[in-house]
């Protein structure tokens, strides 16, 4: 499928990377389709770009990859709506963000994925552990760390 992207021009998207919100995302209601789009092979951010609007696109990460204990505490039943019958069935992903020389995750906000369906949510949570906002890295270290490369 070839999705319109306002970073990336026009992209070759395969179907099984499409992902469908039916409640869509918190503020994009309407915006209902996705395709998860990875810029690099080694890279564990992936762009969440709409199907229908070039220049909607979310950074996300699996937020496993910095909170290794991290769990989205929702009873299966919460996510009837997307199928999601088994725990093993489900991709978690937050939104990423930048604020000053720091990237951040909505880890409060969390998007659970159906993998069987590649139906989605997002579900907002009442636990304070993890804030909407929660620090993943600086991007100063991780400069640093490329010019040493």
């Amino acid at each position: 499928m070839i999705v319109n992207t306002s970073r990336f021009g026009q992209l070759n998207v395969d179907e099984q990377r499409l992902i469908s919100f039916p409640e869509g995302i918190l503020g994009f209601p309407r915006q209902q389709e996705y395709a998860l789009v990875q810029t690099g092979r080694e890279s564990g951010f992936y762009w969440l770009q709409s199907v229908d609007t070039a220049d909607l696109a979310f950074v996300v990460c699996d937020p496993r990859l910095f909170v290794g204990d991290y769990q989205v505490p929702v009873k299966l039943d919460e996510l009837a709506g997307i199928g999601l019958i088994r725990a093993a069935d489900a991709q978690v992903f937050v939104i990423v963000n930048k604020v000053g020389d720091t990237l951040t995750g909505n880890f409060q906000g969390p998007l659970v994925i159906n993998v069987v369906n590649r139906h989605g949510r997002q579900v907002v949570l009442s636990d304070r552990r993890y804030a909407t906002r929660q620090p993943l890295l600086r991007l100063s270290r991780l400069m640093a760390l490329g010019k040493t490369a």
